[in-house]
């Protein structure tokens, strides 16, 4: 099965492949979501997460980070009770306190595109060599240079493997096979600039 052969993925997954996955985004709020997202993850499979989606965005006022970043205590134990919500204290603290991170990065580069172009250094979206083809890696030199700087700056559950899936759902590395549609979408919509493979680490073969 070639990576973006997701014939085995439920409903909603391929819904969000189809729709959503690598289609590059701008808007802050929409680069905070897809980031937790991908935090909260750790652990678990993502059919789980885009199954509860709606409820997260829910608990977590949309990911509106300047919001989600004055929660309390009050806040964790209301989404702690919150039905369907996943039941990780130390996760939805994380993500409280990640907004507050996010919000300040956010301020000082003017956006957080901004910060993650400062590590790119282009608009443009990345295709890796032999991506296309369906070798993808768990992660690679660029996710770990923001991985490192994130985790400075103290934001959790931000290891080079979350950021590399994050980078894929935002549309700043274009993972999807070349004879997707959607791979075709998104290098006739938006411009691509094509990279040597990066230190990449855990390289699998969907081919």
């Amino acid at each position: 099965m070639s990576y973006c052969g997701w014939k085995d993925s439920s409903d909603e997954n391929l819904k969000y492949h189809d729709s959503e996955w690598g289609i590059p985004v701008s808007d802050d709020v929409r680069h905070f979501e897809c980031l937790m997202l991908e935090a909260l993850q750790c652990g678990l499979s993502w059919n789980i997460i885009i199954r509860k989606r709606d409820v997260i965005r829910k608990c977590f006022a949309d990911f509106d980070f300047r919001k989600v970043a004055g929660f309390g205590e009050d806040d964790v134990e209301r989404i702690m009770n919150t039905e369907g919500m996943i039941r990780s204290r130390r996760k939805i603290e994380a993500v409280i306190s990640n907004a507050g991170v996010f919000a300040g990065i956010s301020d000082e580069f003017g956006s957080f595109r901004n910060y993650i172009r400062s590590f790119t250094g282009t608009d443009a979206v990345i295709l890796y060599d032999g991506h296309q083809k369906g070798l993808i890696p768990a992660s690679n030199g660029l996710s770990a240079r923001i991985s490192r700087d994130l985790r400075k700056r103290g934001l959790k559950y931000a290891g080079p493997v979350t950021v590399y899936a994050y980078l894929q759902a935002v549309g700043i590395i274009c993972d999807h096979d070349a004879d997707c549609p959607c791979f075709r979408r998104i290098t006739s919509e938006f411009q691509t600039i094509s990279k040597k493979c990066d230190d990449e680490k855990e390289v699998k073969d969907f081919r």
